[in-house]
């Protein structure tokens, strides 16, 4: 969905055209797996961050195509809305002083993107929701000017035969609301993180990765806040299942598999099975004509772009042009700060890579229900919940981490070859989070307390904490 496409505007022929280059790319794609011939490079690492512009009020500011021109980085692009924009790194092979590269080049390009938004009066925020967004804000005059934005919003309603979008969640209170265009999806901000891998490896990844995002969710949890309702520890969740609700072929919106979900299942034998899935059963959403070869994929990339599983898989491409496969996993939000968001990358990067499993099914281990189960608690409760582990083992989330999880994720990162001592500082920083039990959504919700819930000042609060360089559990309340 990253790339911009030249009109908004399509007929049934395009529609036809589409699914045929679809269906080609797709078998192109099968041909390339079954004869070997993607990327066996090693474990590559990067990550994506959306982020807010806000005023002085902290309240959203509709300035990214200035900013960005300002800015002049092929590092930041627009994102839905005009007040969010996207930061991303430069991959880095993930080894030896990976997670210490990482940081730098993070440092580096949120710095450049702090210097342009000092310079123009705005400020950066990096939060799961922002807490001062009111619904009104979220209107198609305040949409990026983009194509492919325009493009997803009437297709979206055309799918959905003019239905409005329903909002309905219920956490420590409950937001009930209607809106009539794509926009609430931009009130949802991520912090991606992309993990390349051999692609006969893929599968085993991707079902780790599905494994590993209720603990990821958990503890990186950071968006208890949407139009002045508290809602889940990770709002953003249930929000952007809701905000893009779009079923499969033969539904509406409530279609047994859906556009935003946490997937139908593990991936067996081959991460093609979720390109095969793309194919079969979700209708074509953009179908823009493009001129190059099947070797390019570029209809099943961006048909690809156009189903958002917590766990994505990504076609993308070595410097060399080889295809390779990535994992997208999307289920931590942005924020509260740069040594938080590394520490939750570090964290999500070990335990995939322990719990990867070689030629073992991990139903049994794990059930899918189970781990989708896992997710949506984790989600609603954060670190306070209660779910069930490897061999269907009932435990307390907190107690997880500190006896099995961190030293897991630990040994994880020392298989990939990374620097034990860098791999400490970030695991030290997830072990102090669970012992003090303060994630961004229990900071959020305790200075709320503290403050008779003046979500203004709680957001400044943040605002000014995210860039004292200390991780949240070191915040004051």
């Amino acid at each position: 969905m990253g790339q911009e496409i030249e009109h908004s505007l399509f007929e049934q022929r395009d529609f036809e055209q589409f699914h045929s280059h679809l269906g080609d790319e797709t078998r192109y794609l099968d041909n390339l797996i079954r004869n070997n011939a993607l990327s066996t490079q090693g474990m590559v690492a990067g990550f994506e961050i959306e982020a807010w512009l806000v005023d002085r009020n902290m309240q959203p500011a509709p300035d990214n195509e200035a900013f960005l021109k300002r800015l002049n980085s092929p590092l930041a692009c627009a994102e839905l809305a005009r007040f969010n924009i996207e930061i991303n790194n430069r991959p880095v092979t993930l080894t030896g002083r990976a997670l210490g590269t990482l940081s730098q080049g993070l440092e580096q390009i949120v710095g450049s993107v702090l210097q342009t938004a000092k310079a123009m009066n705005l400020g950066l925020l990096m939060i799961g929701t922002l807490p001062t967004l009111h619904q009104n804000r979220l209107t198609l005059r305040n949409m990026s000017n983009l194509n492919r934005f325009r493009a997803l919003n009437e297709q979206i309603f055309r799918a959905r035969e003019g239905k409005p979008i329903h909002i309905d969640i219920g956490g420590h209170e409950h937001l009930k609301i209607e809106h009539h265009d794509v926009m609430l999806e931009a009130a949802a901000t991520s912090f991606q993180v992309h993990l390349q891998t051999p692609f006969d490896s893929a599968h085993q990844y991707y079902n780790a990765a599905i494994m590993a995002s209720a603990p990821c969710v958990a503890v990186s949890a950071n968006a208890p806040y949407l139009f002045n309702r508290d809602l889940w520890a990770e709002t953003r969740i249930p929000l952007f299942e809701q905000a893009v609700e779009v079923g499969g072929y033969n539904s509406v919106s409530h279609g047994p598999l859906r556009r935003v979900s946490f997937g139908s299942g593990y991936a067996h034998k081959s991460i093609m099975e979720c390109f095969s899935e793309n194919l079969e059963h979700f209708p074509i959403l953009l179908p823009v004509q493009f001129g190059s070869g099947a070797e390019k994929m570029e209809y099943l990339r961006l048909h690809n772009g156009t189903i958002w599983r917590w766990n994505r898989p990504l076609v993308g491409f070595d410097d060399n042009g080889t295809p390779h496969i990535r994992i997208e996993n999307r289920v931590i939000p942005a924020g509260p700060s740069l040594l938080d968001m590394m520490a939750n990358a570090a964290f999500f990067y070990g335990l995939t890579n322990y719990l990867k499993l070689e030629k073992v099914d991990p139903e049994p281990i794990l059930p899918f229900h189970l781990a989708k189960d896992n997710f949506y608690q984790s989600s609603r409760y954060g670190l306070d919940t209660t779910i069930t582990w490897l061999a269907g083992e009932k435990v307390r989330l907190k107690e997880l981490f500190l006896s099995e999880l961190i030293p897991q994720a630990m040994t994880g990162l020392e298989r990939l070859g990374l620097c034990k001592v860098e791999a400490a500082q970030h695991m030290e920083i997830i072990q102090q989070r669970v012992e003090s039990n303060r994630n961004g959504a229990v900071w959020q919700r305790l200075y709320a307390k503290n403050h008779h819930r003046d979500l203004r000042a709680m957001t400044t609060a943040y605002h000014k904490n995210q860039w004292s360089g200390k991780p949240v559990h070191q915040w004051t309340v």
